[in-house]
């Protein structure tokens, strides 16, 4: 059982009011919710960026720009150096060769395990809850850095951005994961870090707690969709 302690609910986002929920698996998002990866976007991006001869990108900027998948990011990334749509758009493949090849060789190397996140999987396994991991990165990306990490043998399951027909905010990868997992979505708990894994628990009907400290964008994370707030992922057995 978990608990989400009142507050007002919105039709566009926040909290829902207190209730609890009987979780049977968890599904936990990866960047900005167990690993911080803004070190290694930096340098894969930024590396791509000065091969194709355009402008960089800082830390602030990629942190509006990450939790959409890799394809969202480096499209972002060529539109806020000044190219048109058109453009950008033309240089997209090219972009996107350079930037797996750059991430592939740094995957981790530049990144850091949020405090409190082994606690608090290690938590949720001792429970006999199943684990998967369901993020916007490719798959090819999402494994190796959970095996560099020490967190791949937590999870039953990795789904990457390319593993679904579509990716979150959509609900369809949610709702492909509980069945993997072989539970329903109302007793499968998402923990993500933004905007686009409270809309996708929403619309695809599970519980969801965001954590604080991730990437939202550059909006608020109290104004996602959400159950419960937390600072830490050991907060979540609490």
């Amino acid at each position: 059982m978990f608990f989400a302690e009142a507050s007002p609910a919105s039709p566009l986002g926040g909290q829902r009011p207190a209730q609890r929920w009987s979780v049977g698996a968890v599904i936990v998002d990866l960047d900005g919710t167990m690993v911080d990866t803004l070190g290694d976007f930096d340098v894969a991006l930024n590396e791509t960026l000065k091969a194709l001869g355009r402008p960089g990108v800082t830390r602030a900027d990629i942190e509006r720009m990450v939790g959409k998948g890799s394809a969202h990011l480096i499209r972002s990334a060529l539109l806020h150096g000044g190219l048109q749509a058109d453009d950008a758009a033309a240089l997209q493949a090219d972009a996107w060769m350079r930037y797996q090849a750059h991430y592939l060789a740094i995957n981790g190397a530049h990144s850091a395990v949020y405090p409190g996140v082994v606690e608090g999987l290690t938590a949720l396994r001792a429970k006999g809850l199943p684990l998967a991991c369901l993020t916007n990165k490719p798959h090819a990306f999402a494994v190796p850095l959970l095996k560099a990490k020490g967190l791949l043998n937590f999870f039953a399951h990795v789904f990457g951005g390319d593993s679904f027909e579509r990716t979150k905010p959509d609900p369809l990868p949610l709702l492909k994961t509980c069945e993997a997992l072989g539970t329903a979505p109302a007793n499968t708990l998402m923990v993500g870090d933004s905007q686009n894994d409270g809309i996708a628990a929403r619309a695809a009907g599970c519980p969801v707690v965001l954590v604080t400290y991730g990437y939202n964008h550059g909006d608020p994370i109290a104004q996602a969709p959400h159950d419960r707030l937390i600072g830490s992922l050991a907060d979540l057995t609490a």
